[in-house]
């Protein structure tokens, strides 16, 4: 039997807290003093060696708050990418359970409806809210009311087309997180060239450590950012993809198995 899924509101609140509690965890406890430690070997070394190059670290190049803030989008928007994940493979899984029970060739007509329609009404809630369900249910009870095979396909066809409208629709949140995560990239590079430029006088001197870590901001912000939103698009390319196959598939078994098989005696 299948899975209530909790309500997707709640799931992506309660997905984003801790996403928020993990990330900051993590970053506290084991990336910035791995990072400060990185930091401090390379400046005794450089100290001791002039000729000395510093090693580039992963956790220099994430510590800082911009990357932290891009991760924390990024699991959440994977934690969001898995919920309809699941749902897509539930309804793929109708699709492929043969609802009906239909052997070819076999004929509905308009007083067979409420035998069809009582045996998707028997089954569970969550399942009779997914597409395939809601879809012959329009259909059958639009033909037994009106007979007319063409009005049950219009039904069906529309449940369709609201269904991938729907689904277009919820992934706006997922646009505005992969939008999200290059803009405060380009948060921590303005953030990080203020900084450089804040230290420009001490470079007069020779210190330019202030600027390279100000500039190391801005840079390293940016490439994360923009690593984790090829990334993003190209998830939910694949769940669109996927989405929108469902949908198509849904409709062309409707037409080949329940649709043609519509009949009215003359």
């Amino acid at each position: 039997m299948n899975r209530k899924l909790p309500n997707e509101f709640t799931f992506t609140v309660v997905a984003l807290l801790l996403a928020v509690v993990l990330v900051h965890a993590v970053f506290v406890l084991h990336v910035r003093p791995m990072a400060d430690a990185v930091m401090r070997a390379d400046r005794e070394a450089m100290a001791k060696d002039p000729d000395y190059v510093q090693q580039r670290s992963v956790y220099v190049v994430i510590k800082d708050y911009e990357q932290e803030a891009e991760i924390i989008l990024m699991l959440w928007a994977l934690a969001i990418l898995g919920y309809k994940g699941i749902a897509y493979r539930r309804e793929a899984r109708a699709l492929r359970a043969g609802l009906l029970r239909l052997p070819e060739g076999t004929r509905i007509l308009p007083e067979d409806t409420r035998e069809y329609m009582r045996q998707l009404e028997e089954l569970p809630a969550e399942t009779r809210d997914l597409l395939l369900p809601r879809a012959l249910l329009g259909a059958l009870a639009r033909f037994g009311a009106t007979r007319s095979v063409q009005d049950a396909a219009t039904v069906a066809h529309g449940v369709c087309q609201s269904e991938a409208d729907r689904l277009d629709s919820d992934l706006s949140m997922l646009r505005y997180i992969a939008w999200a995560i290059p803009a405060i990239g380009f948060i921590g590079t303005v953030r990080g060239i203020g900084d450089a430029l804040s230290q420009a006088h001490k470079a007069v001197t020779g210190d330019i450590s202030g600027v390279t870590e100000g500039l190391g901001v801005a840079f390293n912000s940016t490439l994360i950012a923009l690593l984790l939103s090829i990334l993003l698009m190209f998830l939910m390319q694949q769940l669109q993809q996927a989405q929108e196959r469902l949908v198509l598939d849904a409709g062309t078994w409707l037409d080949q198995r329940v649709i043609r098989n519509l009949q009215v005696r003359e």
